[in-house]
């Protein structure tokens, strides 16, 4: 059971990152295609690090930290791209 759980939890993360990256393809702003990729990426990779936890307990305390890292940094990092785009369109 563990094992179903673990391999759906890896085959969500990566639908998540393919539903992120086709927005790139569309014609709309760049703040929302990097809205829809930097959450989108995040959610995947969460899910895959979820799906990792759940088949190797033993190294909770990495992966713990990696999910933790993740939350943190890409939500940061995203605000910094935006607030940055928005700078270099002011006159």
């Amino acid at each position: 059971m563990i094992d179903v759980l673990s391999y759906s939890c890896l085959i969500i993360g990566i639908i998540f990152w393919f539903w992120g990256t086709l927005p790139l393809l569309g014609n709309r702003s760049v703040l929302f295609k990097l809205h829809t990729l930097s959450v989108s990426d995040t959610l995947g990779s969460m899910a895959i690090i979820f799906g990792l936890l759940l088949k190797i307990p033993n190294e909770w305390p990495l992966l713990l930290l990696a999910i933790i890292t993740l939350a943190i940094w890409n939500t940061v990092l995203g605000y910094v791209l935006a607030y940055c785009s928005t700078e270099s369109e002011k006159p």
